[in-house]
C-alpha cells in the first residue's frame, strides 16, 4: 500500500473529579502574573505590532502558526546514527549503519530512516544544536523550556514551582485570548528519571497554564479519556449552582467561579471529547502511523491540532534506562535498530498527513532529544551523553523544506557553523506564533523574566 493512499481525508489516568478539581484549583489559584509593556524590539520597524500578553496582540508579521507539535525523544538519540551521519569518519566514530540519499540532493541520513528520507524536502535539519547540560534531568529542562535550569547540571534535578515554564505552558499563556479552550496537551505519559523530569510544568505561570495530561496508550484497544465519562450533565449542574448562589463575587472568588466555568466547559464539550476519539480514524491510516504507542500518539496529536489545540507535546520513552528509552550507553546499534524504525514511520506519517489535510503550513513540527551521543563509540559498544552538538528537526509552519542549517565538525563533536541553542529554538516557536520572544513577564513576586533569551532562526523560513 502506498503512503499516499493512507492519507485521504475522510485515556487519561485522571478521574473526572480529579481533573475538574485540578483545573479549578489551578485556574483559581493563579496569582496575577503579568507582562510588562516592552518597547519595540531592536531591528523591528516602529510601525510593527509588538506582542503584549495582557492585550493578546501580536508581534511582527501576521502570525502564520496555529499549532506546534513537539516530539521529544527522551534519552538522547545518536545524531551520528540518525540525521547527521559521518560516513567518512573513522570506524569508531562512523558506527555500523550505512547512509542513504534523501529527497534533497547531497543530504544523507541513516539507512534506518527510509521514510524520513522521502520527506526530507519538507524538513529542515538543524545540525548545530548545543547546550551545557550533561545529565538527563537538567538537559531535558533546557530542551523543554529553552532555558538553562537555575539548579544547574544535576543528575536528579527536580522542578522548581517558581521556575521557568515548559514551552507549551508559555505558548498557552502568551496567546492570551487567541488560545483555544484546550491550548496544551501532553501525551502519552509524564516523563520520569527517579523524580518527575523537570521542564514539564507551568512553573511560575501557575496551574491555569498546566498541560492536559493524557496518561494512557493511544494504541490500546480500550483507549479513552476517563475524565470525560459522564460529563454531559456537568453544564446543567454548574448552571444550577450559579442560580442558587445570589451573592456578588469579587476578587479571587470571582476568578475562581470563572475558572470553574472554564473547567466545566472543557469537560462537557462534545467537540473536545471527539478530539480524543482515535478509533474514528481509518484503520489504513492507523497502520501508516504504526500500531505502536509512538505512532498512535502522533496520530492523536494530528487530531488535536486539527481540532484547534495550540501545542501538543508527544513523548517517546517514559522512564530512563538502556532498555526504557534512547539512552544507549551500551549496545547502541541493536538498540537504535529497534527504536529508529517506529520513529521513522510515525514522524514521516505525521508530516505527510498534515500536508494532505492542508495543515502543514499552519503547524510547526519540532523533533529533538535532550542531547545527542558521543562521537566516539565507547568500550561497551554504546555512546554516552553529548550535549555539545546534536540535531533538531523542523517541518511545517513555514519552514523551507530541504534546508540544513548549521553543521557539525568532521566527527559530529561540535558545531562548525551557525551554532544554535535551545533558547533559539524556543524563540523561533514564539516568533512563529506571533509572540515577541523578548516580552518581559513578571511573576507573583514581581521578578521579571523574558520569554526567551534566544533569537529566532529566521533563515529557516
Amino acid at each position: 500500500m502506498s503512503s499516499d493512499s493512507a492519507f485521504r481525508v475522510p485515556n487519561s489516568a485522571l478521574s473526572r473529579r480529579e481533573l475538574f478539581g485540578a483545573l479549578s484549583a489551578g485556574f483559581a489559584g493563579l496569582s496575577p502574573v503579568r507582562a510588562a509593556s516592552s518597547p519595540t524590539p531592536v531591528g523591528v520597524p516602529k510601525n510593527a505590532i509588538c506582542f503584549s500578553i495582557a492585550s493578546g496582540r501580536t508581534f511582527g508579521p501576521r502570525p502564520t502558526l496555529r499549532s506546534c507539535v513537539l516530539v521529544f525523544f527522551y534519552g538522547g538519540p545518536s545524531h551520528l546514527d540518525t540525521f547527521d551521519p559521518k560516513p567518512n569518519a573513522p570506524g569508531e566514530v562512523r558506527g555500523e549503519y550505512a547512509t542513504i540519499p534523501t529527497a534533497v540532493p547531497g543530504v544523507r541520513v541513516s539507512e534506518h530512516l527510509p521514510r524520513m528520507a522521502r520527506v526530507m524536502d519538507r524538513v529542515a535539519l538543524v545540525r548545530s544544536l548545543h547546550h551545557p547540560m550533561r545529565n538527563h534531568n537538567s538537559a531535558a529542562a533546557e530542551a523543554l523550556t529553552g532555558r538553562t535550569p537555575a539548579g544547574g547540571d544535576q543528575e536528579l534535578l527536580t522542578d522548581d514551582p517558581r521556575g521557568i515554564p515548559t514551552l507549551g505552558s508559555a505558548v498557552s499563556f502568551s496567546l492570551g485570548e487567541r488560545a483555544g479552550i484546550l491550548p496544551y496537551v501532553a501525551l502519552p505519559y509524564t516523563l520520569y528519571n527517579v523524580v518527575q523530569l523537570p521542564g514539564q510544568t507551568p512553573g511560575l505561570l501557575g496551574g491555569a497554564f498546566d498541560r492536559f495530561q493524557v496518561d494512557r496508550d493511544p494504541n490500546a484497544p480500550d483507549f479513552r479519556i476517563a475524565a470525560f465519562e459522564g460529563a454531559s450533565d456537568l453544564s446543567d449542574r454548574a448552571a444550577l449552582l450559579r442560580g442558587l448562589d445570589n451573592s456578588a463575587l469579587s476578587g479571587p472568588a470571582q476568578r475562581g467561579a470563572i475558572n470553574r466555568d472554564r473547567a466545566v466547559r472543557l469537560l462537557a464539550s462534545p467537540e473536545v471529547r471527539r478530539l480524543f476519539d482515535i478509533q474514528k480514524e481509518p484503520q489504513r491510516l492507523r497502520e501508516r502511523y504504526g500500531r505502536h504507542r509512538l505512532g498512535q500518539s502522533l496520530l492523536l496529536a494530528r487530531r488535536l491540532v486539527e481540532g484547534g489545540v495550540n501545542f501538543v507535546a508527544a513523548f517517546d520513552g517514559q522512564t530512563n534506562g538502556q532498555d526504557a528509552n534512547w539512552d544507549s550507553h551500551e549496545k547502541l546499534f541493536p538498540r537504535h535498530r529497534q527504536l529508529i524504525p517506529p520513529a521513522d514511520q510515525a514522524l514521516s506519517a505525521l508530516i505527510e498527513d498534515l500536508e494532505v489535510r492542508g495543515l502543514l503550513d499552519s503547524t510547526l513540527v519540532l523533533a529533538l532529544g535532550e542531547f545527542g551521543r558521543t562521537p566516539k563509540i565507547n568500550g561497551s559498544a554504546g555512546r554516552d551523553h553529548w550535549p555539545d552538538c546534536y540535531t533538531a528537526l523542523l517541518a511545517g509552519g513555514g519552514v523551507k523544506g530541504g534546508t540544513v542549517f548549521g553543521s557539525s565538525d568532521k566527527i559530529g563533536a561540535y558545531p562548525a557553523t551557525e551554532p544554535v541553542t535551545p533558547a533559539d529554538i524556543a524563540s523561533t516557536i514564539f516568533w512563529r506564533f506571533g509572540i515577541d520572544p523578548a516580552t518581559e513577564v513578571h511573576d507573583q513576586t514581581n521578578r521579571p523574566f523574558r520569554l526567551s533569551e534566544g533569537e529566532p532562526i529566521r533563515q529557516l523560513f
